[in-house]
């Protein structure tokens, strides 16, 4: 069944399991899939919410991965964590039954949709993706979301929703968004990252291009005028772009001023002001997010007052600089920054709210990614006036080369190398002091650590 189509199985009535259904962007697949009338089962390996709320709405979950869970099942859709080896994968296989990925079945889904609004970039996806969330909830254009992290609007990660909207982070690893369709395509920025799929930053550049060349005709891209990784990609592109950009591009911003680290400006668009943006999060990485999202709201005809309005109202996602608590005195937060450029834009905006010291606790993430951008990890991990690493955060990975965070915490003058994440616990109860910016950093379990010194106060 390698040359099925799923098209032809996103239909009314037809019976889909999905494995791995409890995941961050299965379960909302799954109530999408449900919404759409079509007969839905599932499996996960644990219990939790996710799994619960399925059940509520009539959706069978079966605990643990056999091949008797496949029931009658026409298709299957799996999680990019499943494998071939799992035995309901395997059943499938062995019975002629079809088995997709969730990029596929949300690509699929798209086409459902007047607007497909997709966020992708090698930085701010999940932030960007929150903010055009937040503006067409302001808007009141109902939409269907599916973003990589938690949202407190949502109190979730995703939300079905009734309009024609669809909103979604668009990652490239694995070239997982060439599985969309989508109407509009944002480009945030382009660097060498995903090593272990990608060959090189030409290899990344190609497959952002291919996502751009999805846009079909009447839709638009969005992209990063002052990237020029991203315009260097969209050399020749014949497709109707709208650039954003800081002082340039169809749309930038003016007027620019900060009040206690946090931004104040004009969204300008074909030399009209279009909204007056007040943002509740600091950094000039998040002006260009937010430029962003203006963007993407003006190609969907949104009026700028729900950009206002919405954007006035994120006070950012989970797990990107989320306010943790406070311990003897110091502000502890927490990011999921895990690449140079975006620890960069981090600890820069972190330097302009004020504290006396930054204390920076990052845990890279993955051996590959250390190792290709290790000479860019020591530079911006001189930034904060002290530094502690964790160790290496494995994720899907082995350690092939022997890499350790102590090798970067030997390059850098005054850092700490904790090699538990209790370790790194105590060595922020020692540090803590009042006036200290305490930042937990990495896509891994660092955020532990933090939650735990603050559970101390």
């Amino acid at each position: 069944m390698a040359d099925a189509n799923i098209h032809d199985y996103i239909v009314p009535g037809r019976r889909a399991h999905l494995v791995g259904i409890g995941g961050v962007s299965m379960s909302p697949l799954a109530e999408v899939l449900h919404g759409a009338g079509m007969v839905i089962t599932g499996s996960d390996m644990r219990e939790g919410p996710a799994v619960e709320h399925l059940r509520s709405l009539g959706i069978p979950v079966r605990i643990g991965h056999r091949a008797e869970n496949l029931g009658d099942a026409e298709l299957v859709i799996r999680t990019a964590a499943v494998h071939d080896d799992n035995p309901e994968i395997a059943a499938a296989h062995s019975a002629g039954v079809p088995v997709f990925e969730r990029a596929q079945a949300w690509g699929a889904i798209m086409r459902g949709y007047k607007h497909a609004l997709c966020i992708s970039g090698t930085h701010g996806k999940t932030t960007t993706t929150s903010m055009c969330t937040h503006i067409a909830m302001a808007a009141g254009v109902d939409p269907t979301v599916m973003i990589g992290g938690t949202l407190p609007l949502l109190g979730a990660g995703h939300r079905v929703g009734q309009g024609d909207t669809i909103i979604l982070e668009s990652c490239e690893y694995c070239n997982s968004f060439l599985s969309f369709f989508p109407t509009v395509a944002v480009i945030l920025n382009i660097e060498a990252d995903h090593l272990d799929f990608f060959k090189d930053l030409d290899d990344v550049e190609r497959s952002f291009r291919a996502f751009a060349d999805l846009v079909p005709e009447g839709g638009r891209i969005i992209a990063n005028r002052d990237d020029k990784n991203t315009m260097d990609a969209l050399t020749g592109e014949t497709g109707p772009v709208t650039t954003f950009g800081l002082t340039e591009g169809d749309v930038h911003a003016a007027g620019l001023t900060w009040t206690r680290g946090l931004p104040t400006f004009d969204v300008v668009y074909r030399d009209q002001v279009y909204a007056h943006v007040s943002l509740s999060v600091p950094g000039l990485h998040n002006v260009k997010n937010a430029l962003a999202a203006a963007a993407s709201a003006i190609v969907l005809g949104i009026p700028g007052a729900a950009v206002a309005q919405g954007l006035a109202q994120f006070r950012g996602a989970g797990r990107r600089f989320e306010h943790k608590g406070t311990f003897r005195g110091a502000e502890v937060y927490d990011d999921y920054a895990h690449h140079p450029g975006e620890l960069r834009a981090l600890l820069d905006a972190a330097h302009t709210l004020g504290y006396e010291r930054v204390i920076c606790a990052f845990q890279p993430h993955t051996y590959t990614r250390t190792a290709a951008l290790f000479d860019d990890f020591v530079e911006v991990l001189k930034q904060p006036d002290v530094t502690l690493l964790a160790e290496i955060f494995a994720a899907r990975e082995t350690n092939e080369t022997g890499i350790s965070s102590k090798d970067l915490a030997d390059r850098i003058p005054g850092a700490q190398y904790c090699a538990t994440l209790p370790e790194v616990t105590a060595a922020l109860r020692t540090l803590a002091r009042p006036g200290d910016l305490i930042l937990t950093v990495g896509a891994g379990d660092i955020y532990t650590a933090g939650e735990a010194l603050v559970q101390m106060a």
